[in-house]
């Protein structure tokens, strides 16, 4: 799948609220990349004038999100993702508007075989904070899983 699926950024923002919350702009979904941004907006700014940390977490969680819709929708009758852990480096000092770019890591053809044979496959998604020079601020990597459905 390579066209950007719009349906997955309007079902994200009716059904998780802090999406709607810090105004996540969907700016490309497909089953290969996510990218997501928060524009800049002083409610959300720490104590330095930039994005807050937690806004930040927020943005990269949506985007792995996003992704693992684009790339397992075809599986949710069958299994639920769920994030399982996340971990978060904050690299350099973010100000203005922040894009995340996440990617799978793992081929989305090895997940689901692990499915097929009766697994609940674990996978990272690996996301890269950035501003809008391209100077990255922030990685983060989220370990998801597919559960099964009972």
């Amino acid at each position: 799948m390579s066209q950007t699926t719009p349906s997955i950024g309007d079902a994200l923002a009716a059904t998780v609220p802090m999406v709607r919350t810090l105004n996540l702009v969907f700016d490309e979904i497909t089953a290969e990349r996510a990218v997501l941004r928060l524009p800049d907006q002083p409610d959300y700014h720490n104590h330095v004038g930039g994005p807050h940390a937690g806004a930040m977490f927020t943005l990269a969680e949506s985007a792995s999100g996003a992704i693992v819709l684009a790339a397992f929708g075809d599986q949710l009758s069958r299994a639920v993702p769920l994030a399982v852990k996340a971990e978060i480096g904050y690299k350099k000092l973010a100000m203005g508007p922040v894009t995340a770019t996440a990617e799978l890591g793992r081929p989305a053809a090895e997940v689901v075989a692990e499915l097929d044979a009766g697994q609940r496959p674990e996978f990272p998604v690996r996301v890269s904070i950035a501003r809008e020079d391209g100077a990255e601020t922030g990685e983060m990597t989220i370990w998801w899983t597919l559960r099964p459905n009972k």
